[in-house]
């Protein structure tokens, strides 16, 4: 055989997030806790091959609380869900888990404090997404959503005094970057979050994806095309000079595509097993020898549910080394209420 002519290119940190993990897990857990059906209001992550795994165990997704029996469990996704949503909920007498990235719970425990405080709100972010339509749900009068440059230099408020940003997480750096700049430029006094709201996920992937620009002319993009983190990557790529497309599996390649050195990453919500297959039909495509380069370890790693950990415990169903301090002091705090 002869020798490899071109370099695939494997791009890590790629696929699954900590927030994405915790959301899947927390709807493993309840099929085992609970048995199934669980309700899922809409898609857990964007991903369709999670949706379905997650259906044949069990999960009925649904994107109405109205679809959801009275009594049953409901689960939140990743993106997080208005202060609306959840009243509804409790109104109809469900159980609810909260799947919601603790990402986005800290731009909606963000945009709740910037309210009470009588700010502006400048949420950037795009108006059709589940998670900018979860935050705007905490303070609808005050916040205002900027998608664009554009949004940015027509933007009137109140009183440039009393204004801040927050945005979702999932955005490409340079356009937040870019609208910032106008922000502040146009209201000098505007206040900014402590920490960035653009996950670490979606920093990693898309500086892992710039790396990738330089070594080669073709980038694919293994997501969903409702990801935004998956569809940013594709962007960013783009930008860059590349041939990037976005693909949902390795039927997507096509054979015109595979060119020289080829790139390949994945959202954040996209499992490993779909990026080795889209690896196997670049390989079946051309003569490549692959190569790995990780940027940086991602060793983030978030908590599931109190609540569901203690009923997990309670019928003996194993919830991992990685959650067993977390049930334990769940029990805990449980204990303590109950006694006080």
């Amino acid at each position: 055989m002869n020798e490899p002519q071109h370099t695939l290119f494997l791009a890590a940190p790629r696929g699954f997030c900590a927030g994405v993990d915790r959301a899947i897990d927390i709807v493993d857990l309840a099929l085992q806790v609970y048995g199934k059906p669980i309700y899922v209001r809409h898609e857990i992550v964007h991903n369709r091959h999670v949706v379905q795994d997650l259906r044949d165990k069990g999960a009925i997704f649904v994107e109405d609380l109205a679809d959801v029996p009275a009594g049953a469990v409901v689960i939140f996704s990743a993106h997080g869900v208005s202060p609306a949503v959840r009243r509804e909920a409790q109104e109809r007498g469900l159980r609810t888990l909260d799947a919601t990235c603790p990402l986005v719970t800290k731009v909606h425990l963000e945009a709740l404090k910037y309210a009470r405080d009588g700010y502006t709100i400048v949420l950037i972010g795009h108006r059709d997404h589940v998670e900018v339509q979860g935050t705007m749900g905490e303070a609808p009068d005050a916040i205002v959503l900027v998608e664009t440059l554009e949004d940015a230099e027509r933007l009137e408020v109140a009183d440039p005094a009393r204004i801040a940003y927050i945005t979702q997480t999932t955005l490409s750096l340079d356009d937040v970057r870019a609208i910032v700049a106008v922000l502040k430029r146009r209201f000098p006094e505007i206040h900014e979050p402590a920490k960035d709201d653009i996950c670490y996920a979606t920093t990693n992937r898309q500086n892992a994806v710039k790396e990738l620009a330089r070594r080669c002319g073709v980038i694919l993009v293994v997501g969903a095309p409702a990801s935004s983190n998956a569809n940013r990557l594709v962007e960013v790529a783009q930008q860059l000079g590349v041939n990037a497309y976005l693909i949902e599996s390795a039927r997507d390649i096509r054979p015109e595509w595979i060119t020289g050195d080829v790139g390949i990453t994945a959202g954040a919500s996209t499992p490993e097993p779909v990026v080795q297959d889209c690896v196997a039909r670049v390989l079946e495509i051309g003569n490549y020898r692959v190569e790995e380069f990780r940027l940086t370890e991602e060793r983030v790693m978030f908590p599931l549910p109190g609540e569901l950990l203690v009923a997990a415990r309670r019928e003996g169903v194993p919830v991992g080394p990685g959650n067993e301090r977390a049930a334990a002091r769940a029990e805990q705090e449980q204990f303590r209420i109950r006694h006080h």
